[in-house]
């Protein structure tokens, strides 16, 4: 049976690579990507899209009954530091959001979900190294305590209703094809574009804060393992743990120097962002995943820079 996939958010870091990706192997035609704003050029374009609001039920359910989706990707969201400032707006949207397609998908028998939670569920009495899928769960972030909820959500629709949901715990996701949406980590994909525009850059992170990241060609290409994996192998159905590359500001800064000799970095003490990435782990164990979907890693630090470096050349 031919696939049809709905993807909600798709304006967003995540949703701009993954629209592309999943048009490049299903056609642009089984592919609708949808978001609340009118979309870039190139997924406007190159296949069906839609204006969908999360909150907007109506609107929401005509799109499912218009296309009848056999996989649905949510990415729609309000990230970690933007949720700080708009904490009920922020919970409202990633938890009625959520609970909105997870009804719609029942409803419909889509056959597989996948909805995106984050390293933000963890908190600061959870394991700070190789944080474990199992441990003390207490995020402080609203972001942070929607994901969890989130992750709880789709388990019980996977209990009760046999929805097949899955998930990843995004650590921080680096990326050149679209700007970031207001989380913590992404100092991680500001340093580049100053890199390479001006020579210097004011990180929002102290120099030894050390979180987990991941390029954006790892991360697009999880997501579509995962989602490839038989179900009988998933032993997850809350969210995956999914370890990337762990490094720290001034690293990251110290490897770009290898390739802009010139390039210096500063530091804000006093940005609010700072605060939440010291609640949240420096490593993560992502062994389940290894074992359940074969999941590895391919881009380390030097690689992922100069990746970077070579493409944002090309568009800046």
């Amino acid at each position: 049976m031919s696939e049809k996939i709905l993807v909600i958010g798709a304006n967003g870091q995540i949703g701009t690579e993954l629209v592309t990706a999943l048009r490049g192997i299903h056609g642009a035609e089984a592919v609708i990507a949808s978001d609340i704003n009118s979309a870039a050029y190139a997924i406007r374009n190159s296949g069906p899209y839609e204006l969908a609001n999360v909150l907007d039920k109506d609107n929401l359910h005509h799109i499912f009954e218009k296309h009848r989706p056999t996989q649905v990707y949510l990415l729609a969201a309000i990230l970690s530091a933007v949720g700080e400032q708009k904490p009920k707006v922020a919970w409202d949207l990633n938890m009625t959001g959520l609970l909105h397609v997870l009804d719609f998908s029942v409803e419909f028998k889509v056959d597989k979900v996948f909805w995106p939670s984050s390293i933000a569920v963890f908190g600061p009495h959870s394991p700070q190294y190789q944080t474990p899928q199992y441990c003390v769960m207490d995020p402080n972030t609203v972001y942070g305590f929607s994901k969890l909820a989130g992750e709880r959500w789709c388990e019980y629709y996977f209990t009760k209703y046999g929805l097949d949901v899955r998930s990843i715990r995004y650590p921080g996701l680096v990326g050149w094809r679209a700007n970031p949406g207001g989380g913590t980590t992404d100092y991680a994909v500001h340093i580049f574009h100053q890199a390479l525009k001006a020579g210097t850059y004011e990180s929002f992170l102290s120099a030894d804060t050390a979180l987990p990241m991941m390029y954006m060609d790892d991360a697009i290409r999880a997501t579509m393992t995962l989602m490839d994996a038989p179900a009988a192998t998933l032993s997850i159905r809350s969210s995956y743990n999914l370890s990337g590359i762990s490094f720290t500001p001034a690293q990251l800064a110290a490897e770009i120097k290898k390739h802009i000799p010139n390039f210096e970095i500063s530091y804000n003490d006093n940005d609010p962002r700072q605060a939440i990435a010291d609640s949240w782990p420096k490593s993560i164990n992502d062994s389940y995943a290894q074992k359940d979907w074969n999941w590895q890693l391919e881009y380390d630090l030097p690689k992922m820079v100069e990746d970077m470096l070579v493409n944002l050349k090309k568009i800046i």
